[in-house]
């Protein structure tokens, strides 16, 4: 069950990516790494950090153990939806009101004029958010009836839509392909809610939706859950937003270095690691709560022993052939071979981490199905703070590519302060036989 899982992931993740390669492929070759390129990236950074933290990772790490607890499901989780659901509508508007203001926040260095130009992107953008959670909450309660297929393949929708607006739009002023681009991401969005709303129709699970008085005390626990794991979700994420904001004091480019690079650094991570976790965790999360540890032990042995191999590989791989793998992703049209050696430099800074960020991200599991968000959330923030401290001492003397070691430094920190809690002792134990 725990092999075809994963490579259900895997292989859904990996159709996705391929397709956002071509995406990327495409977005380099028509807009090139320049400041349009910069403020569609940085329109789509803010929902994807907010989706990535809020939405997918927090959201699934505090659900599936709440629901597995509840005592009436539906009811639970209709409250639930309907709660943060409408919490982020208010935000989206709220983003919509004051997109002059959210988008200085968050690319300090650009000038006004910049600022005015990326606006109106950053708050057709954010609209994603509240698309995606839908998705998310529909995701997890396929994922507690071990259905991973359509989740794991509706991204692809998201990339398949940029790609349509891309060559929809490719002869156009290269600002208005920022808005096709934009609008597209929407589309990418209702797209994925139809096909999930599709398959838990299947799944007889459309009842979920039906809104009933609920008992306070679960959902007063999932909420705790959920603030921690909020918290103990965002290291890596605001880890790659904090890149972003200080890049944009660096020179033209920079931002799209960062992002391109941290593309391919993705791939590995989310074919073998995310996958990994997203078959894992709901196994783990049952195990646990029939007080089966020594099951949940055996699933987190072999998990990590595929998981290493995998990606100490592709660590491997990545860093030899930095160079070829960018020239052959990106080096065409308005994409250069300047651009390609920065990028690729980033791209090997990165992929330094790539080992402790899937370990750390497996190990986590540990801690959120024994519901101790907090302290994951913990050890994320000091990891974070230490990342801070490292762009900022690297930042002068290595640009982009500082920016990125830094992320990788905090990965390891991350990684040894996570097995510090699951215990050291019991960590070196699980791997003697």
């Amino acid at each position: 069950m725990l092999i075809k899982s994963i490579f259900t992931n895997s292989s859904g993740i990996l159709f996705s990516r391929i397709l956002g390669f071509i995406r990327d492929l495409l977005t380099a070759s028509i807009l090139g790494a320049n400041i349009y390129s910069d403020i569609f990236f940085v329109a789509f950074k803010l929902p994807n950090l907010f989706r990535r933290i809020f939405a997918e990772g927090a959201f699934t790490q505090a659900f599936i153990p709440a629901y597995a607890k509840a005592k009436f499901k539906i009811r639970f989780s209709s409250i639930i939806f309907l709660q943060l659901i409408g919490f982020l509508i208010v935000l989206s508007l709220f983003v919509t009101f004051f997109s002059n203001l959210i988008t200085k926040a968050i690319a300090l260095g650009f000038d006004e004029k910049t600022i005015k130009l990326a606006a109106p992107l950053v708050a057709i953008n954010f609209y994603y958010l509240p698309l995606i959670f839908i998705v998310t909450f529909m995701a997890a309660l396929l994922q507690y009836k071990n259905h991973f297929a359509t989740t794991a393949f509706s991204t692809a929708l998201l990339n398949l839509a940029l790609i349509a607006a891309l060559l929809i739009s490719k002869n156009l002023d290269k600002y208005e392909i920022t808005y096709y681009l934009s609008y597209s991401v929407l589309v990418g969005g209702l797209l994925q809610v139809l096909v999930h709303i599709l398959a838990i129709k299947k799944k007889n699970l459309l009842k979920i939706f039906t809104f009933k008085k609920h008992e306070k005390k679960e959902e007063n626990r999932f909420y705790k859950s959920f603030l921690g794991a909020t918290i103990g979700s965002s290291t890596a994420h605001i880890s790659a937003f904090l890149d972003t904001w200080l890049a944009s004091f660096l020179v033209s480019g920079s931002i799209s270095y960062l992002y391109y690079a941290n593309r391919v650094f993705q791939l590995p991570l989310a074919l073998f690691a995310i996958a990994t976790s997203t078959a894992l965790f709901p196994m783990i999360a049952k195990a646990i709560k029939n007080k089966d540890e020594k099951r949940a032990l055996y699933l987190l042995r072999k998990s990590t022993i595929i998981l290493f191999g995998l990606l100490f590989v592709a660590t491997l791989i990545g860093i030899v052939f930095n160079d070829f793998i960018i020239w052959l992703l990106f080096e065409r049209g308005a994409f250069n071979s300047t651009d390609t050696q920065n990028t690729a430099l980033i791209l090997t800074m990165y992929l330094i981490g790539l080992v402790p960020f899937g370990i750390a991200k497996i190990f986590s599991l540990w801690l959120y199905s024994h519901e101790k968000q907090f302290i994951a959330a913990k050890i994320s923030m000091k990891a974070l703070a230490f990342n801070i401290i490292f762009s900022l001492a690297l930042i002068m003397p290595y640009k982009a590519a500082g920016l990125a070691l830094a992320s990788t430094l905090s990965g390891f920190i991350l990684f040894y302060l996570t097995i510090k809690e699951f215990g050291l002792i019991k960590f070196f134990n699980l791997f003697k036989n």
